[in-house]
């Protein structure tokens, strides 16, 4: 069995800790582990491989992730642009052997109770293997009006419902036959492929002109497949359960009871984490004086509460969040509203891209102040900037620097300019962390001043 691994995301609904270019699956919450490791480490006990569905500014945020577990045998699919899960699927399915056992699953959902998941699990493996597109039903636990809901009779599937109003789900609730659609599915590739093409052919033939046409790198072991913009834009847009699940007469449900949780909110985060004996989220940086059920979320500056109750707090390097609890779903209207002029919620002030990671040190109107870390081995894309000179003082390691037609080696404690308007990049060909100051001077200091000329990134 093989776990398709899902990595979409936009990082919204718990901004400001996630962003576009680091969604929550990424951010390391629990125990120094991320949403997506534990999924990698919960699933690895039950599968054989790893399917990893990306975009391309997400797969090297799971390749580093994944060394971290050191699991480095991984099929990777990189999407230019996300077309919802039942392409994503399809394009995973079509590269596999049409008998395989897949799980799909989410990369950003916390399932405690492992060994109820492992039970579910084999029990949708038995019935994948008999021909079936199995999904699991979280058991309600209260009246959500922000998920779908499967209503069943046994494991036979009647219905699918939309996101109910709250008298709604409440009747759901007291039916008790009705489950959360929790996003996760077990099938034969061959299988969901068949009643894809049945029930969604359009989607079907795109996605296999999509793989045919990809480039694709590596062996049987490690591979990395890389769909082309124009083929994946061809496919319709659509989900599983609208494309495939909501059609098909071969779809189960196996009612799951696995304290899963989505974390589709700060309310739902704030459930996850331990509290202390006033029901305020356990935080080194909160002062509490008569202060009880905040979650406090912060670890750079301290966080004094008074005579507060039932707040998110959320403090971050570059952004501070405060709502009432039960009002976190309108966190998706403050991210609407920032994107209009600044880029607070698509990254933070440390960025972490395929090279290493670069931090804002200081930002005003005419110059910049980074830190620069390129990883041992790697190298920025050659480029030019058209309104900024940049200086770049090496503090560690040894850089090397493409400037015109010479190569220059820097060494620490040494600087060297970068005029305005002239080829350059930057390289770390040593075997430690290279580490350097960069000042931006100049009109125009926006991340889209960048010219590239060539881009090992983009080749990835």
């Amino acid at each position: 069995m093989i776990n398709i691994i899902l990595c979409g995301g936009n990082g919204t609904r718990l901004w400001p800790i996630s962003r576009t270019l680091m969604p929550k699956q990424f951010v390391k919450l629990f125990d120094d582990k991320s949403l997506f490791q534990l999924t990698v480490q919960r699933n690895s006990k039950l599968c054989d491989g790893k399917f990893i569905i990306s975009n391309k500014d997400q797969y090297f945020l799971a390749l580093d992730q994944l060394n971290e577990l050191n699991k480095k045998q991984n099929k990777y699919l990189l999407e230019p642009v996300g077309r919802n899960t039942a392409p994503a699927i399809a394009l995973a399915c079509l590269h596999l052997d049409p008998d395989e056992i897949v799980l799909v699953t989410p990369s950003d959902h916390v399932i405690k109770n492992e060994d109820a998941y492992k039970k579910v699990v084999s029990d949708a493996k038995e019935m994948a293997d008999n021909g079936y597109l199995v999904t699991f039903g979280i058991k309600p636990s209260f009246a959500e009006t922000g998920f779908g809901y499967i209503e069943a009779d046994g494991k036979d599937v009647k219905a699918f419902h939309e996101k109910p109003d709250f008298q709604t789900a409440s009747l759901y609730l007291e039916a008790g036959n009705y489950y959360w659609n929790s996003g996760m599915f077990c099938f034969k590739a061959g299988v969901f492929l068949s009643e894809l093409k049945k029930y969604s052919a359009d989607i079907y033939e795109t996605a296999a002109t999509a793989l045919n046409n990809a480039h694709i790198d590596g062996d049987d072991i490690n591979k990395l497949i890389r769909i082309k913009e124009e083929n994946m834009l061809a496919i319709p847009e659509d989900s599983i359960d609208y494309a495939v699940m909501e059609k098909s007469s071969k779809v189960k449900v196996i009612p799951s009871d696995m304290s899963w949780s989505d974390l589709g909110s700060f309310d739902a985060l704030y459930e996850e984490f331990n509290k202390d004996a006033h029901g305020n989220t356990i935080n080194d940086k909160h002062i509490s004086i008569d202060s009880k059920n905040n979650l406090i979320y912060g670890n750079e500056r301290k966080i004094a509460t008074v005579d507060v109750e039932d707040l998110i707090i959320v403090d971050t390097s570059d952004a501070l969040l405060i709502s009432k609890k039960g009002s976190s779903q309108k966190v998706k209207r403050i991210v609407k509203e920032i994107r209009k002029n600044t880029q607070l919620h698509n990254i933070h002030l440390t960025a972490h891209r395929p090279w290493g990671n670069y931090t804002i040190l200081q930002d005003e109107e005419k110059y910049k102040i980074k830190k620069i870390i390129v990883k041992p081995g790697q190298r920025l894309s050659l480029q030019k900037h058209q309104h900024r000179s940049e200086h770049w003082t090496v503090v560690s390691g040894t850089a090397i620097v493409t400037l015109g037609k010479e190569e220059i080696a820097v060494r620490s404690n040494e600087s060297i300019y970068i005029p305005m308007g002239e080829i350059h990049r930057l390289e770390n060909a040593g075997k430690l962390d290279l580490i350097i100051i960069e000042a931006q001077i100049g009109d125009y200091l926006g991340e889209d001043d960048i010219i590239r000329l060539e881009d090992d990134y983009k080749r990835l």
